[in-house]
């Protein structure tokens, strides 16, 4: 499975989440790319966001207006995708003013972590172990304990 993790605004280096990030990257049997572009308007990322997702990947766009599941019931639709033939999924972050209507409606799959609003460097730590656990919860490895 080939991931791509598109998102606004640059983490930098050695940071603590940029060290958390790698560290779930190099766990991930998938292929995990991130690409990220500097905050700017909102049409502007929007327009970054939308002219990178890859012809016929699945796409997640996380938003505080998606659904909330919990990590199993994501593995569930993930599963279900890669059973359908998906061989690529694009989540996309936004930045600090959220995703415009146009970018929402490109969703396969709108998700919400919760109520809660994370800083935008946290949440791709959030994601990219998510993204691992999914792994784990697919391959019935025991990272995951229901």
């Amino acid at each position: 499975m080939k991931v791509l993790i598109l998102a606004i605004g640059k983490c930098k280096k050695n940071s603590p989440e940029a060290m958390i990030i790698e560290e779930y990257v190099k766990r991930s049997a998938w292929d995990v790319v991130i690409k990220e572009k500097d905050n700017s308007s909102q049409v502007d990322e929007a327009k970054f966001l939308q002219e990178n997702i890859p012809p016929h990947a699945k796409v997640v766009v996380l938003d505080e207006r998606g659904v909330n599941v919990s990590s199993l019931e994501l593995a569930a639709k993930i599963e279900n995708w890669m059973l359908d033939g998906c061989s690529e999924i694009c989540f996309l972050i936004g930045g600090a003013d959220g995703h415009l209507q146009s970018t929402r409606d490109k969703a396969d799959l709108l998700l919400s972590f919760g109520k809660l609003t994370l800083p935008h460097m946290l949440m791709r730590a959030v994601l990219c172990e998510q993204i691992y656990r999914v792994q784990t919860i697919i391959n019935h490895h025991p990272y995951h304990r229901a």
